[in-house]
This record gives structure tokens, C-alpha cells and sequence, in this order.
């Protein structure tokens, strides 16, 4: 398993931790900051999902007029970890 942390841009949000089997799976997420509740429902829905998958779905995804989101920013995080 592989241990990532990112330091987002434009969000809240400022790290998210999570990490990363040998099949792909991601694993407790974490986000440092940022909204208590989304945030954390957000951790628990992606928990043992394939990462490519999930950083699929959460791309482009925007928060407000900020031209992305703690979502997106695990998108990001995601692709750069897992290239």
C-alpha cells in the first residue's frame, strides 16, 4: 500500500491524505480542513473503490466560482499519484 499527501489549490481544504493499494483501491482518505460533513461522506464513499474510477467521476467538479473543489483537488491528487 502506497501513502500519498497533497496540498490543494483554491479549496478549503488544505491536505488530503489517503492512500493506495497494490489493486488500484483507495484507502482513508482524509481531508485536512474543509467542510465537516461533506467532506467525510465523501471519505467514506470512495473508501475501497478503484482510484482511477473515482478520480473519474470527481474531475471538473466545481465549488462555487473557485473553478474547482475539495473533490476535484482528490481528482487531481489521485492522478498525479497514480499516473
Amino acid at each position: 500500500m502506497q501513502n500519498y499527501s497533497y496540498e490543494p489549490q483554491r479549496v478549503c481544504s488544505k491536505q488530503i491524505i489517503f492512500s493506495v493499494d497494490d489493486e488500484g483501491k483507495l484507502h482513508d482518505v482524509n481531508f485536512v480542513g474543509g467542510c465537516p460533513g461533506n467532506l467525510p461522506a465523501i471519505s467514506k464513499l470512495v473508501e475501497g473503490k478503484d482510484a482511477k474510477e473515482i478520480a473519474d467521476i470527481l474531475r471538473g467538479n466545481p465549488c462555487g466560482n473557485r473553478g474547482t473543489s475539495c473533490a476535484d483537488q482528490l481528482a487531481i491528487a489521485i492522478d498525479t499519484a497514480v499516473h
